[in-house]
Parts: structure tokens; sequence; C-alpha cells
């Protein structure tokens, strides 16, 4: 018998693999949310239907000089945990209850967002660790890298 991947791993692959249709130029974030083993949506980053990807025009938080994880308004782009609850909700899938696994820890304004919408565990592969998520929402977001759970 092979051996098979955890859930975990299994579900965090498939957030490297959604990461792939990222057009951002900093990071590639790729987002996942399940709920009884089960993918209720998928995310990446990347600007909203529409608009011109930021390979093409530019990348304004590089243009004006922005370190990575400040000023988060100033971007063409749309976070991977959003856009997996966006996409959810717009197909009315109940998010209440749900894990999200993500290639990336998330920020501030992500954690409460999903708090918000019910999810109640991310799993991260990487680091992008913002202090003030941890710090804030530690109690109310089980918040685990992969291979610490």
């Amino acid at each position: 018998m092979t051996d098979r991947l955890s859930w975990n791993q299994y579900f965090i692959e498939i957030a490297r693999l959604v990461a792939t249709r990222s057009t951002c130029q900093r990071r590639q974030v790729g987002a996942v949310l399940v709920k009884d083993k089960r993918i209720l949506a998928t995310g990446y980053n990347g600007v909203p239907s529409g608009v011109e990807h930021c390979e093409f025009v530019g990348c304004l938080r590089e243009t004006l000089n922005i370190p990575s994880g400040e000023r988060h308004e100033l971007c063409r782009g749309v976070h991977a945990e959003q856009n997996a609850l966006i996409w959810a909700a717009k197909y009315g899938v109940s998010t209440d209850g749900a894990t999200l696994y993500c290639t990336h820890s998330p920020c501030l304004i992500c954690a409460k967002i999903l708090v918000q919408a019910g999810v109640k565990r991310v799993f991260y592969a990487e680091g992008y660790e913002d202090r003030m998520t941890f710090e804030m929402l530690g109690d109310e977001l089980q918040i685990k890298k992969i291979g610490d759970e």
C-alpha cells in the first residue's frame, strides 16, 4: 500500500495548487474552505473579475514602496481567504464551522472576516505571520501551521 497523505496535507497541497492561479507579483497565495472533509470553495489572491491584472499594469504597492503587511487597502488584489469566502457566499454555501487551508497564515483583516463567517480553524503552510492576528483572535480562531498541529 502506498503512503496516503493526511487530510491536512491533502488540503494544503490543494491550496498550493490553487495558488498557481494567482497573478500577484509579490506573493502567490491559495486557500481552500473545507467542511466535513469536503471542499466548499477555493480562492487565490488576485484582482477582482474584470480588473486588469497587476502583471499588465504593475503593482501599486511596489510603485509606492509599501512594505509587506502594511496598508492592505492600497492593493488591487483580493486576498485568497477573502476570495474563498466570497465565492462560497456567491453560490450560497455556508461556511459556518468550516476549516480554511491556506498557503500562508492570514493577515488580521482576513482573520476577522473568517471569524465573522463562522470559520473555526485555519491551517497554513508558510509564515506571513501577522502577530496581531494571533494576539487578537487566538481564542476565536484556531490558527496552526501544518506540521505543528
